[in-house]
C-alpha cells in the first residue's frame, strides 16, 4: 500500500509518499508562501521524483491540525478532492500527534507547541512507552487532549523532564527555561517542524486497522473558534437588535 500524505497546518508545507516498507519521498518547504500556490506543485514534484503517478496511490493521509485555519482548509480540501477524484480511502491525523513522533525515542515528556496567536499555543503532552510497535515505530502515549492555552497554563502542568518541539519555541523559549530550568530540553531545529512522513506512517497504521473516512468526517481540528467568528459573536452581543 502506498500513501500520499500532506500537512499544511503551519507555515511549513510538507508532502510525502510512503509505503509499508517506509518513506519513499518527502518534500518540505518552510518559506513565507501560501499553501494555495505551492501545495499542488509540491505534490506533482514529489510524485515525479518518486517515479510514481497519482493513480498509483492507494490512499490519502492529511494533517488535521490544530494550526493555521486557512492552511488547514487548503490541505484538507486538496486531500479530500484527490480522494474523491481517485476513489481512494482517506485518513486524517492530528498534527500534534504527527509532530510528537519526530521524537519517538525521547525519554520523559514530549511536548509539541505551535503558535496559536493571541498569546496562546496549541499543545499536547506525550510519553514514550518504551516499546516498539509492529513495523518498528516507537509507541507514544498521549496524556492530554489537544489544548489551546497560554504558555503559563501549560507550564503549570509540567513537573518532570520534558522536551519541546514546534514553531512556538522561538517565541517562548525564555519563559520556558526560566520556569523549568534543567528539566527542559529543546529539539534541534530540523526536528521542530511537522512532517508529512509521520502523517503517512500514522495514516498507514490507521488504514491497516480499518480506520478511514468517510469524506464528511475528515474535518479540521480547530480546537478553538476562528478569529472572525469570535469577532462576529462579540458584535452580535453588542448589537441593539439582538435579544
Amino acid at each position: 500500500m502506498i500513501v500520499l500524505a500532506m500537512d499544511t497546518s503551519t507555515r511549513t508545507g510538507s508532502v510525502a509518499v510512503a509505503g509499508e516498507d517506509g518513506l519513499i519521498a518527502e518534500y518540505n518547504l518552510n518559506i513565507a508562501e501560501t499553501h494555495a500556490s505551492r501545495l499542488m506543485p509540491m505534490i506533482d514534484q514529489v510524485l515525479k521524483d518518486a517515479h510514481l503517478t497519482i493513480t498509483e496511490m492507494d490512499a490519502i493521509a492529511v494533517g488535521l491540525g490544530p494550526g493555521s485555519f486557512t492552511g488547514l482548509r487548503i490541505g484538507i480540501a486538496t486531500a479530500k478532492g484527490l480522494a474523491m477524484a481517485l476513489n481512494k480511502p482517506i485518513v486524517g491525523i492530528p498534527t500534534l500527534d504527527a509532530l510528537a513522533h519526530n521524537l519517538s525515542y525521547t525519554p520523559g515528556l514530549i511536548c509539541p507547541i505551535l503558535d496559536a496567536k493571541r498569546g496562546e499555543i496549541y499543545a499536547a503532552l506525550y510519553h514514550y512507552h518504551g516499546y516498539t510497535l509492529p513495523g518498528g515505530r516507537q509507541a507514544l502515549k498521549k496524556l492530554t487532549e489537544d489544548l489551546v492555552l497560554t504558555m503559563k497554563e501549560l507550564l503549570r502542568r509540567i513537573n518532570e523532564q520534558v522536551t519541546f518541539l514546534g514553531d512556538a519555541i522561538d517565541i517562548y523559549r525564555d519563559p520556558i527555561e526560566k520556569e523549568l530550568g534543567k528539566k527542559v530540553s529543546f529539539a534541534p531545529h530540523h526536528l521542530r517542524l511537522p512532517r508529512a512522513a509521520n502523517v503517512a506512517t500514522l495514516g498507514l497504521e490507521k488504514l491497516k486497522a480499518g480506520e478511514k473516512g468517510p469524506l464528511p468526517k475528515i474535518r479540521p481540528l480547530y480546537v478553538r473558534r476562528a478569529e472572525a467568528e469570535v469577532q462576529w459573536q462579540e458584535r452580535k452581543k453588542k448589537s441593539p437588535l439582538t435579544g
